[in-house]
């Protein structure tokens, strides 16, 4: 069913990708069935109890089956006597064990059509992770959700390299802001444009998921293609539920928008074109209280908060925005000056900060200019650029 986040757990018409180690569609499995061998490799997620496959005579000798449901325990013995690994399926979850690929907005928001906002897919989600102790899990919730965690891992570390094979490895830049920003303010509104300008040129706009300067950044991604007045009058009618905390009218005006404004078409396989409309976003069931944000390409959905804000900051490795934000943005921008000062994700590029009265308010640029001047791998201090003007981020983050 095209939106079902399950429906890369059932298998389907999902083609092969650049992972030849890995199958993670059933028609994937046929192609190496048809040659009698998956010896040595990693098979995800598959319904297998469905039109069940013929494993006699199939040399499964180290092939490792991870949340695949199989036609009955003989089989499933029988494949461990032959050699096979299995770590079996969780039952009764709402997510899959082991997604084959990012999430969708379509995926997100499935089910909202049908049973509103609290019966949409992300909401159920979010409702389970926190029946099942919320960040504190019992061992086997905390299992299933690592290794739900560990597909998007391995989902979004394809989807980078795709894109970085169509693209510079610094063309991914980071914006990150208030979750809090209303859709139509200045800051929203200056989020939105930037990120149309950054993506309109061929960078890969990465934020955290949320609300906020989040979807604006995404909302401006989604509308590189298009003019600029679109986008405004998109944000307009955004403008009409300003904010997430009333999460019917929120998600409703998101879907709206995407209805009167359509992403061009792409096949499934297409990563890299996802990714030019809309980009990438990283939120966490942690924060579930807040709506989906609808207008990112790709999605990789955590439980785990901080794999998530990791994976966004060494991510963006072109630069990160920094607009007006409060303790979560400058718990961000730390965690990057960390990254930074050693160079653990390689050589960084700028800090903008957007926004100079807030950022004199917040002193950041006090703190992390005597700090990145003391790098070991020499003064990093000349990143840092404060400013109001959209043309000075732009040459920052171009350089």
């Amino acid at each position: 069913m095209p939106g079902d986040p399950l429906h890369p757990v059932v298998g389907g018409e999902f083609p092969f990708d650049a992972s030849p180690l890995e199958i993670e569609s059933r028609a994937e499995f046929e192609s190496h069935l048809v040659r009698r061998s998956l010896a040595d490799l990693v098979i995800l997620g598959l319904r297998l109890d469905i039109d069940p496959p013929d494993f006699t005579g199939v040399d499964v000798r180290g092939a490792l089956f991870v949340g695949c449901r199989l036609a009955s325990d003989d089989v499933e013995i029988d494949l461990i006597r032959r050699g096979a690994h299995l770590v079996p399926p969780f039952d009764a979850r709402p997510y899959p064990t082991h997604p084959a690929s990012l999430y969708t907005p379509a995926d997100l928001s499935f089910g909202f059509a049908q049973d509103g906002f609290a019966g949409m897919y992300d909401t159920v989600v979010y409702q389970h992770f926190l029946d099942h102790g919320g960040a504190g899990p019992d061992i086997r919730e905390a299992l299933a959700q690592r290794l739900h965690d560990a597909g998007i891992d391995n989902a979004l570390g394809k989807a980078l390299r795709a894109w970085v094979a169509n693209h510079d490895a610094k063309a991914a830049v980071g914006i990150m802001g208030g979750h809090a920003a209303p859709r139509g303010s200045a800051a929203y509104r200056t989020a939105a444009t930037l990120a149309w300008r950054l993506s309109s040129v061929g960078r890969l706009i990465v934020t955290g998921g949320g609300p906020g300067v989040m979807e604006a950044a995404n909302l401006g991604a989604y509308f590189a293609t298009r003019p600029a007045n679109q986008l405004t009058a998109a944000i307009d009618r955004l403008s009409a539920a300003p904010h997430f905390t009333d999460h019917e009218p929120y998600t409703a005006a998101a879907l709206a928008v995407r209805a009167a404004y359509p992403a061009p078409a792409t096949a499934v396989s297409d990563v890299v074109g996802k990714l030019r409309h809309g980009g990438l976003a990283l939120p966490t069931w942690l924060y579930g209280h807040e709506p989906a944000n609808l207008f990112a390409g790709q999605i990789g959905k955590y439980f785990s908060n901080a794999v998530r804000e990791d994976s966004i900051l060494r991510l963006s490795r072109g630069g990160i925005v920094f607009a007006p934000g409060w303790a979560g943005t400058v718990q961000e921008i730390f965690q990057a000056a960390t990254k930074t000062f050693y160079q653990t994700d390689g050589p960084s590029g700028a800090f903008v900060f957007l926004g100079v009265d807030h950022w004199r308010d917040l002193p950041v640029e006090a703190l992390l200019r005597p700090l990145l001047a003391r790098s070991p791998h020499g003064d990093q201090s000349h990143l840092i650029v404060v400013t109001d003007s959209l043309d000075v981020a732009m040459a920052a983050l171009s350089q």
